[in-house]
C-alpha cells in the first residue's frame, strides 16, 4: 500500500486563505462521498467561507436525509473559486463534468482521498490509503486544523464513515475508525438512525431491479457476476444506473470469492468488483482505467454490455487464479 501523503498544515493553510470554496466529490456518489462532501461544506461554512458545495448528479433519494443534502449542486457552469477540494475521487475523471469545471476556474486544488488507487493530482494531497472512509480524513482534517465540530457535520461524517465500512463490517475498518465514530456520536450524530436509513432500507423499485439482475446471476469456481440493463432500470422504474448494493450480497455467496457486477450505461459499462481477502480487484479497475481498494473497487469502460463482460472477466478470473484466501 502506497504510504500517507498527509500535508495537513498546507490544506490548512489553504483554506485559511481561501474565500471561496468549490467542495466536489465523485460522479454516482455513494455515502461516503456525500458524508464526506457535507461534512467539509459544513465545516467550511462554519469558518464563514463561501462554499459551493456539488457533485454530478446530485445527491441520491437515501441520502436526502443528511442534514443540508439540498445544498449539493448536481451541475456547475459558473463560479470563479480560490480553492476547489476533491473528496474521496481517486483521479481526476472520478470528479466529473463539476470537477472538469473546478479545475479551470479554482486557483488550487487540494486532493482529500482514501483509496491506494489514488493518482496524486492536484496542489495539497491529503490521501490516507490506510483510512476507512474519506469522511475519516475530513475529521482529521478538521481536529488537525482545530475547528468546530457541529451536530450537522458530525451527522454527515458519521455517515459517510458507516456507508463506506459496511457498518464497520469491512477489514479496513480500524480500531482509529471506531475512536472516530464515538467522537462523532458524541458531537450528536444519531449512529442508529444512520445505520437503518443507510443500510437496512431498501426502495421496492431496488427491490424490483434485483428481481431482474438475480436472474443473470452466475457462478463459476469462485467468481460470481451478475449485469444490470437499461431495460431492467426501465422496468425498475429507476431514474440513475445503480446496482442497489447488489455487488456486496453477491461476494457474501458462500462460494464467492470475486464479485462482478455489469451496469449498463448509453454509451459504456459501469464495473463494480467485490472480492474475499487474498484477492486483489483494486489492481484490476486500475489496469481498466478505475480505482479503488484491494477488496472494493470499480470502472467504466466503453463499449457495449457483451464486450464489457468478454474483456472483464477473463481478468477477473486472473485475479482469483493468483491469489491466496487462505
Amino acid at each position: 500500500m502506497p504510504p500517507a501523503e498527509t500535508n495537513w498544515q498546507a490544506a490548512a493553510d489553504a483554506i485559511a486563505a481561501a474565500q471561496a470554496v468549490l467542495v466536489v466529490s465523485h460522479s454516482s456518489p455513494d455515502g461516503d462521498a456525500i458524508g464526506s462532501l457535507l461534512g467539509m461544506a459544513g465545516a467550511l461554512c462554519g469558518l464563514g467561507k463561501k462554499v459551493i458545495p456539488a457533485v454530478d448528479e446530485g445527491v441520491p433519494d437515501e441520502l436526502a436525509f443528511l442534514p443540508n443534502s439540498q445544498a449539493i449542486l448536481p451541475r456547475l457552469a459558473h463560479g470563479e473559486f480560490d480553492l476547489m477540494i476533491a473528496l474521496d475521487a481517486s483521479d481526476i475523471e472520478r470528479i466529473g463534468q463539476v470537477g472538469k469545471y473546478g479545475l479551470a476556474h479554482s486557483r488550487r486544488v487540494i486532493n482529500l482521498d482514501h483509496h491506494p488507487t489514488n493518482t496524486r493530482f492536484g496542489d495539497i494531497q491529503l490521501v490516507v490509503p490506510e483510512a476507512a472512509a474519506a469522511a475519516e480524513v475530513v475529521f482529521d482534517l478538521l481536529q488537525y486544523a482545530g475547528w468546530q465540530l457541529s451536530r450537522d457535520v458530525a451527522f454527515a461524517l458519521l455517515a459517510g464513515l458507516v456507508t463506506d465500512t459496511q457498518g464497520f463490517r469491512i477489514p479496513a475498518t480500524s480500531s482509529r475508525s471506531l475512536e472516530i465514530a464515538q467522537a462523532l456520536m458524541k458531537a450528536g450524530a444519531p449512529l442508529s438512525e444512520i445505520m437503518a436509513r443507510t443500510l437496512n432500507r431498501r426502495s421496492f423499485a431496488e427491490v424490483t431491479l434485483w428481481q431482474k439482475a438475480l436472474q443473470s446471476v452466475q457462478l463459476r469456481d469462485g467468481l460470481i457476476c451478475a449485469a444490470i440493463t437499461q431495460n431492467d432500470l426501465k422496468l425498475a422504474n429507476l431514474r440513475k444506473m445503480t446496482d442497489g448494493g447488489l455487488v456486496n450480497y453477491l461476494v457474501d455467496v458462500d462460494a464467492a470469492k470475486v464479485a462482478v457486477v455489469f451496469k449498463e450505461l448509453p454509451t459504456a459499462v459501469e464495473i463494480s468488483f467485490r472480492a474475499r481477502p487474498g484477492y486483489d480487484v483494486g489492481r484490476l479497475a486500475l489496469a481498466l482505467g478505475g480505482g479503488g481498494h484491494v477488496l472494493a473497487a470499480g470502472c467504466t469502460v466503453a463499449g457495449s454490455l457483451q464486450q464489457a463482460q468478454k474483456q472483464v472477466l477473463p481478468l477477473a478470473r486472473k485475479i482469483i487464479d493468483e491469489g491466496d484466501s487462505a
